[in-house]
């Protein structure tokens, strides 16, 4: 191996360790109380209605502001140095989750009062991801970059993890107030760890030339720069993809809250979340291939084999396995992307790049989920019940029959298209050699000084779009 391969710093001796793993600390604590909370409501939803309807509705109401307000706070993000942003995501999703608390505690609390709460924690989470993944551009060596993104992909880990078991060991002991108010110090926490960190502002790039715009302007920004680079919209493309038949994925906890108990449930989601935890850990000491693309396009194949797994049967040992080796391929993959566009993406505009990538993502999970919705409970649940009309058959023999079933062949489904576009783009030569076609926008690594000054809170950098 030659010694430009090797990385030239020690990913732990990196100038702006102190201040990632600082961050980190915060937003792991502050993710973890998040799941509970999110669990904790979901299950208040459907044990106070019944209705898959209502509980998808809740769910909408926080991938709504992914589309709408994140190109807007993702200019922000550009125009605010990265830790101010962080600290209004944080402190205004706090202030959201108080109002339930508040309304729980006085006994006022109803579905809508859940729903219009989940779409203020959302917009102020729109703000979290692109400053959070632009700071580590800022603290990180572009050679540790996969590895930091194992990392900061932990806190989602151990949330999927702790979330299922102990948020239903919580809801019956200690119940939806109990939960919302761990939420609430979580928040506290993070707030501390970002009100102590220091992160860097980026140095103005040759793509960030023009004078000051209006916010509406920068907010169309990341879309039009993503558009003239093929390679990053071949990328993205291949997730609104994963992301459109992930969709289906909204659909398990009502689905097994319908054929097993609540108990059972929580244990399988603490099963499943294991195996997320230990791809983190893995992808946290490998750091993914040389070649992030092929561990991007690879662990992204084999999760639709193990999609199509969790479906064959609704056998919960079965889907229990499926969904552990799920789960450990979503880091691996996830972290390889995002090291490709933490290091082709020129760190000032990350905010807004990155805003317009989510967009993207998200806007096509919307249909995916709603079309799965459909499909399993007005189509595929009917056909695929115990007296359906595929009863005495051969193909219900084949894929069986009874409650949940129909769900689970629209996962077989979901998987096998999943298998066919990773291979479909590995096929696409721009996409292929996205990383030999697209020239690094970072440096080598951050210096000592650049990492650790510090930056007056109150300083907004103001950052145009070409």
């Amino acid at each position: 191996m030659s010694s430009k391969a090797a990385p030239t710093t020690p990913f732990l001796k990196s100038p702006g360790i102190r201040s990632f793993f600082l961050i980190w600390s915060g937003q792991l604590v502050s993710i973890i109380g998040s799941a509970l909370t999110g669990f904790g409501l979901g299950v208040f939803i459907y044990q106070e209605t019944g209705s898959k309807l209502l509980f998808i509705l809740n769910t909408l109401a926080f991938m709504i502001p992914q589309i709408i307000v994140t190109p807007f706070t993702g200019a922000l993000v550009d125009r605010w140095d990265r830790r101010v942003a962080m600290l209004v995501s944080d402190a205004g999703a706090g202030l959201a989750v108080g109002s339930i608390l508040l309304l729980k505690l006085s006994g006022y609390l109803e579905i809508w009062h859940v729903i219009v709460a989940t779409l203020f924690i959302s917009s102020f989470n729109t703000m979290m991801w692109p400053a959070w993944s632009a700071a580590q551009t800022l603290l990180v060596p572009k050679e540790h970059l996969g590895r930091a993104g194992g990392f900061t992909q932990i806190g989602d880990a151990v949330g999927q993890l702790l979330a299922p078991a102990l948020g239903g060991l919580l809801f019956v002991t200690v119940g939806l107030g109990g939960i919302v108010a761990i939420d609430v110090a979580t928040f506290v926490f993070s707030v501390i760890t970002l009100v102590i960190a220091r992160v860097p502002k980026p140095e103005r790039s040759a793509v960030n030339t023009e004078g000051k715009t209006s916010i509406w302007q920068e907010a169309q920004f990341g879309f039009r720069y993503i558009w003239q680079r093929k390679p990053l919209l071949g990328l993205l493309l291949y997730f609104a993809s994963i992301n459109f038949l992930g969709g289906v994925f909204n659909l398990i906890p009502p689905m097994m809250l319908d054929v097993t108990t609540p108990e059972v449930f929580g244990y399988v989601g603490s099963i499943v979340g294991l195996g997320m935890l230990v791809g983190t850990l893995v992808m946290s000491a490998w750091g993914g291939p040389k070649r992030k693309i092929i561990g991007l396009l690879g662990f992204g194949g084999l999760s639709g084999v193990f999609i199509l797994v969790m479906g064959l049967r609704m056998y919960i040992p079965l889907m229990t396995l499926g969904g552990f080796f799920l789960m450990f391929t979503f880091p691996i993959l996830n972290a390889c992307s995002q090291a490709i566009w933490q290091r082709k993406v020129e760190p000032d505009v990350q905010g807004r790049v990155f805003s317009a990538r989510r967009v993207i993502a998200w806007v096509s999970g919307i249909p995916g989920t709603l079309i799965a919705t459909v499909l399993a409970e007005k189509i595929l649940d009917p056909l695929m019940a115990a007296n359906g009309p595929l009863t005495g058959t051969w193909l219900g023999s084949v894929l069986t029959l009874g409650p949940g079933r129909g769900t689970g062949v629209l996962f077989m489904i979901v998987g096998a298209l999943t298998v066919i576009a990773s291979v479909a783009f590995y096929l696409i030569p721009q996409v292929r050699h996205v990383e030999d076609l697209l020239p690094d926008a970072v440096g080598d690594q951050p210096t000592e000084a650049e990492s650790d000054s510090e930056i007056p809170a109150g300083d907004v950098t103001v950052l145009t779009p070409a």
